[in-house]
């Protein structure tokens, strides 16, 4: 059987009204292929890719065949197909809404070991095919929409490893470390994270100052400060945005200024830590 991306898989059978499929990549993770696609006619014929193939089900039922089984994924499904495992697809009970990635040998390596703490860990295998977890779908959709937006590229790129790795650790066979402390090497990501703040900065660019591998770095971050990485930074901007606003700077300036997508970012992550918009922040100080 060829082995196929998921793009040549889509290209087999137009689709009909009412469908759509969006095929995009993850520039911070060398082009890996991220697919959004509602279905409700549309089948794939039995195909193999030489990634892996992991999403979630958004809403509704997909059926297919691999690994010698019939398989159906529904809403709250986290879905997988490991390198050259041949399956096909289709919709069941009136369509599915999903979101998949299909990420290298290499990518699920390099989680697995910063969950094992070991650099010979192998192929990571997942004995099911399909199992009903909702946080982790919810975990995976939301890193998967970020990726797809694109306006925060940390936010993606954090979200899809943080996904992984709840993947591989709660789903597959491997065996895990428990995450230590790492206050020298955090303190080195924060001290960047608060110097540049209005950057769009990249995990690599906080791994190259820290010293640890990114999702390893993720995991300490968190059990350190509470935060991710990128929440923090999202912390910093809104810390910075509040001086400035006390000086009596517009909140468009003030997002444009502290490294925030737009104005709207900035209000949604301004008003989910002080309970406040900027602009009434701002009038507090200047009405």
């Amino acid at each position: 059987m060829d082995l196929i991306s998921q793009g040549e898989a889509l290209l087999e059978m137009p689709l009909q009204a009412g469908e759509h499929a969006r095929l995009f990549t993850a520039a911070r993770f060398a082009g890996l292929e991220c697919l959004s696609a509602r279905f409700s006619t549309h089948t794939y014929s039995p195909h193999a890719h030489e990634t892996y193939a992991i999403g979630t089900i958004i809403t509704g039922c997909e059926v297919w065949h691999a690994r010698g089984r019939k398989l159906f994924a529904r809403t709250g499904d986290l879905v997988f197909n490991h390198p050259l495992d041949v399956h096909d697809g289709a919709p069941s009970e009136g369509g599915y809404r999903y979101r998949m990635t299909y990420p290298t040998i290499e990518l699920m390596r390099e989680v697995a070991a910063s969950l094992t703490g070991r650099d010979d860990v192998g192929t990571p295998f997942f004995p099911e095919p399909t199992v009903q977890d909702p946080e982790g779908a919810a975990l995976f959709g939301a890193a998967h929409r970020a990726l797809e937006d694109g306006a925060d590229a940390l936010a993606g790129e954090e979200g899809l490893l943080r996904a992984y790795g709840w993947c591989l650790s709660r789903h597959a066979d491997l065996s895990l470390r428990e995450v230590g402390r790492e206050r020298g090497p955090i303190a080195e990501a924060r001290e960047l994270l608060e110097q540049r703040y209005d950057e769009d900065l990249s995990l690599a660019e906080l791994t190259k100052r820290s010293g640890l591998p990114r999702h390893h770095l993720i995991r300490a971050f968190r059990a350190e400060t509470g935060l991710t990485p990128h929440a923090y930074l999202v912390d910093v901007r809104v810390r910075r945005a509040r001086e400035r606003l006390r000086r009596g700077e517009a909140p468009g300036a003030v997002a444009a200024a502290t490294g925030f997508c737009d104005q709207a970012h900035l209000t949604r992550a301004f008003k989910a830590r002080l309970g406040v918009t900027p602009g009434a922040f701002r009038a507090a100080h200047f009405g």
